[in-house]
């Protein structure tokens, strides 16, 4: 061996390389922050404008349930597809999901063009399944 020179030892490399780390973090970013607003909603509905104030941001995920123009009522839960359910499978769903998470809070979402009564109808129905106060979602006036 010593007719090769002396052997040089290397020591090992101590550092992570992190800028690919970096990369997918600012790559997943744009991407959650592409798809967060498209799945909020599920159902379009035309939101009244009304100068309110935000809930508090609780750690429970809430529970929306739409009134669409035509009155027809659908309910976000656990990424079904959007399809009409009558009044009473709707509180059913809404008195077993609050059976489980007491703390859920509970949504409405109505369409301006939805009539007053069947606005609070589904109000009342939804506190009559044990949501202890339910909160309607408008949009900021422009």
């Amino acid at each position: 061996m010593a007719a090769f020179g002396p052997r040089v030892k290397k020591k090992p490399m101590a550092e992570i390389n992190v800028v690919p780390y970096i990369d997918v973090m600012l790559v997943l970013l744009v991407v959650f922050m592409v798809t967060a607003p498209m799945l909020m909603q599920g159902v379009q509905v035309n939101l009244p404008q009304a100068p309110s104030s935000p809930i508090d941001d609780k750690e429970d995920e809430p529970l929306i349930v739409s009134v669409d123009k035509t009155g027809a009522y659908f309910i976000e839960l656990g990424g079904e597809p959007k399809q009409s359910k009558p009044l009473a499978d709707i509180t059913a769903m809404v008195s077993k999901v609050l059976g489980e998470k007491p703390t859920t809070p509970v949504l409405v979402w109505g369409d301006r063009e939805v009539s007053y009564g069947m606005v609070v109808s589904l109000m009342t129905e939804l506190q009559g399944a044990g949501a202890p106060s339910v909160g309607l979602v408008t949009d900021p006036p422009k």
